[in-house]
């Protein structure tokens, strides 16, 4: 008998492993990915960092205005992201456009946000509801990215510093709007 093993085996022997050291680190890889994505998708902008800044085009004001969070520095600001097919959205719509010029006086400025896809699906929501505080479009989805939106409505209460004091998933009642407006009115 022999001790020497067949050169074909050992050949096969070391593929064999190989293979298997590739698909670990492969599986490694993958796992690894799947961890990352989860854990960036739960951490959204949380209460007491600085809102992110942006810059949407305004579609109820003049014509290709844009307005910047950082433009509204020293005001109080509702960030509100929302969708036409988005129903709970809908129904907090007209709270929120009660609520307006009562807030606008006291330095609070209400700002939506639209991820719909269609600048025309917006227009006809605002024609419907006759929305008066600014509707922004986020067409590519930036801003809803960068505040890692998940559920719609989500909102964001900021007060003058741009610093977010409050974070609302869902919708709102008109009481509990009401309340947290009155949280983010400046200090004069």
């Amino acid at each position: 008998m022999s001790t020497n093993p067949n050169p074909r085996d050992k050949k096969k022997r070391n593929r064999l492993i190989y293979r298997s050291v590739i698909l670990i680190i492969l599986f490694a890889a993958l796992l690894f990915a799947v961890i990352s994505n989860i854990t960036k998708e739960e951490e959204a902008v949380q209460i007491g960092e600085e809102a992110p800044n942006f810059q949407l085009v305004q579609l109820n004001g003049e014509e290709n205005q844009t307005v910047r969070l950082s433009d509204l520095r020293g005001k109080g600001v509702m960030l509100n992201f929302w969708a036409t097919y988005c129903e709970p959205c809908e129904r907090e719509m007209p709270y929120m456009e009660s609520l307006y010029p009562l807030y606008k006086e006291k330095g609070v400025e209400i700002v939506a946000i639209s991820v719909d896809a269609t600048e025309f699906v917006v227009q006809q929501f605002m024609d419907k509801y006759n929305l008066t505080f600014p509707i922004l479009h986020d067409k590519k989805s930036q801003v809803m990215d960068a505040y890692r939106i998940k559920p719609l409505p989500t909102t964001y209460f900021i007060d003058e510093n741009g610093i977010i004091v409050e974070r609302v998933l869902g919708e709102l009642s008109l009481e509990r709007l009401d309340g947290y407006l009155q949280q983010i009115v400046p200090s004069q």
